[in-house]
């Protein structure tokens, strides 16, 4: 049990190098733009709330993780395989969740409001930095991680959750990091 449990957690390791990969060289490197990941993530950069449809996010799960339990049982168990996978896929599932989150809801605790400055600096700062959605790890390793004290959101692509609704100034508690 010991090892389909670390099995796990190193396929959910794998999908964070994965997601920065992705992000940083299938969503930012002109080398390889366009492709399949390019168009719906610059997309994503422009309209600010665009997320990719669901059924097809859903479909490329699917397909990666096929792919992936199948290069995962070419060199080793049926169950670690299948723990590997599922630790991959449960991660990636877990990241759609804090990427939404982070542009459609106010952070909680130190974890969301580090993943929202990290993120949203990448967004309106700089996007050749700050790759990692779910954590700044990949970027400390690969030097591409910028810290941010303040953070300028483009007044078109203001996140409801950062104003206040009656006055359209960003909410106190949000103040100290972000400017419109």
């Amino acid at each position: 049990m010991l090892s389909l449990g670390l099995t796990a957690v190193a396929g959910a390791a794998a999908w964070t190098l994965t997601e920065y990969a992705l992000h940083r060289f299938l969503g930012h490197d002109r080398r390889t733009m366009p492709n399949f990941f390019s168009v719906e993530h610059t997309r994503h950069h422009s309209v600010g709330d665009y997320f990719a449809p669901s059924w097809k996010k859903g479909l490329a799960a699917l397909a990666v993780a096929t792919a992936m339990f199948a290069a995962a049982r070419t060199i080793t168990s049926p169950p670690l395989a299948i723990a590997f996978t599922v630790g991959f896929t449960g991660m990636y599932v877990t990241y759609e969740v804090i990427h939404r989150r982070a542009h459609t809801h106010a952070g909680i605790g130190r974890y969301g409001r580090l993943l929202r400055r990290h993120h949203f600096h990448h967004h309106f700062e700089n996007p050749r930095a700050n790759h990692g959605v779910t954590s700044p790890v990949w970027d400390l390793a690969f030097g591409s991680y910028e810290a941010s004290t303040e953070i300028r959101v483009p007044s078109r692509l203001v996140m409801r959750w950062l104003c206040d609704p009656a006055t359209g100034a960003v909410r106190v508690e949000h103040a100290a990091t972000y400017r419109i």
